[in-house]
């Protein structure tokens, strides 16, 4: 089983959409002074779906600012937070977050953790795939540092060059480091991105969780079965 983290095993998908929101917001409008450029919001609703959800961080800031069509340097990963550069901007959401987990904490969805508990009972072998370079400091905040077996987050992505979902690079890796094929493996995703991954790599099945109430629009990009909690899944649910 091979579980994305944010909106499928914690409630973090809310703070990264905010993080996205405020960066892209401060930029905008401090380069509409310099500029003259008209300031139009980065909206949650559209834009982070469409453009950043799922995605590497960097690779998230890029294909937003392709679709204002902004081009940027692209910088280094080690750009100081909001230097205008695509890892610049990428670094100061990737600050806003670390903030926001530091002072909010990390709220779990129950019927996940109860879902893998079983899974694991069961013989089930897990693993968490995540474009976040967040993983470790989210699974620890969370309490569930423990849980699985494996971890392929945004930190393995750049170290092994992998491509970000939808590509299912990630997901390739993880199933390799379970030692298990694609076609006996299980994604479980609440992005589009991320269930045209699961799609895109030929895997068994694709689970869809519908946090957003889009059944229909996850169905569409790949996943075979959409539940709106994973408890839904639970023996006698």
């Amino acid at each position: 089983m091979l579980l994305d983290l944010d909106g499928v095993i914690t409630d973090t998908a809310s703070i990264h959409a905010r993080s996205w929101k405020r960066m892209f917001d401060e930029y905008l409008r401090e380069r509409s002074s310099r500029t003259r450029e008209p300031f139009r919001a980065f909206d949650i609703a559209t834009d982070y779906k469409l453009h950043v959800d799922g995605k590497p961080r960097f690779d998230g800031v890029r294909d937003f600012l392709k679709s204002r069509a902004i081009n940027l340097p692209e910088g280094t990963p080690d750009d100081p937070p909001l230097h205008e550069t695509v890892c610049g901007l990428g670094n100061r959401k990737n600050e806003l977050v670390n903030d926001a987990i530091a002072s909010d904490g990390v709220e779990v969805y129950e019927g996940t953790v109860k879902w893998v508990h079983r899974l694991h009972d069961e013989g089930f072998k897990t693993a968490v795939v995540t474009s976040s370079q967040n993983c470790d400091v989210v699974l620890k905040a969370a309490g569930l540092a423990d849980l699985f077996e494996v971890r392929v987050d945004g930190n393995t992505i750049h170290d092994q060059k992998l491509n970000g979902k939808p590509a299912p690079d990630a997901f390739l890796a993880a199933a390799r480091q379970l030692s298990v094929t694609p076609a006996r493996s299980v994604v479980v995703e609440d992005a589009i991105s991320g269930v045209e991954a699961g799609r895109n790599g030929k895997f068994g099945l694709v689970i869809g969780v519908a946090r957003k109430g889009n059944n229909d629009e996850l169905k569409r990009h790949g996943a075979d079965v959409v539940v709106n909690d994973l408890a839904e899944l639970l023996p006698g649910k």
